[in-house]
């Protein structure tokens, strides 16, 4: 698994990435996201591939992104987190995860902490993230879906 910053030359993956309806329902497509990096220089699209293969895409976002959920200078914020549908129970999202660390020391090297909103009905996306050593803060959000349970994953 490798994590790779998002550039032109993946357009065509990301074009090509699938999400299903109910995926849909949580999260924006990649598309989405890398067009709102665009216009915000504090988000950065982050691919993982796999084999050569785009399979798990999501955004790292920092300053003012972290603020409605930590008030840790040195967290940043993973949204919208997916797995293309094509390659769904196959390990990657927790695979990609788990890289995410290393990937930070390696290029966020002050960061020290990992937030995240996920929607509280979403129970498949909470149970990746608690084996991925994230934990319920007990801090709650609104979202645009309803309710949002924020985590955290500190490392040093």
């Amino acid at each position: 698994m490798e994590l790779h910053k998002y550039c032109e030359t993946f357009k065509s993956a990301i074009e090509h990435y699938t999400l299903t309806e109910d995926q849909l329902y949580f999260t924006d497509t990649p598309k989405e996201a890398v067009a709102l990096a665009a216009e915000d220089p504090d988000r950065q699209p982050i691919l993982a591939i796999k084999d050569g293969l785009l399979v798990t895409f999501f955004v790292l976002h920092q300053n003012e992104g972290v603020k409605p959920y930590s008030d840790n200078e040195q967290a940043i914020l993973v949204r919208t987190f997916s797995t293309c549908f094509y390659h769904l129970g196959k390990g990657y999202g927790t695979e990609a995860l788990l890289a995410l660390p290393q990937y930070l020391k390696m290029n966020y090297s002050r960061i020290n902490e990992i937030i995240l909103a996920v929607n509280y009905r979403n129970e498949v996306a909470q149970g990746l993230y608690k084996k991925c050593g994230f934990i319920d803060t007990g801090l709650r959000a609104m979202g645009k879906k309803g309710e949002l349970i924020v985590m955290s994953h500190r490392f040093d």
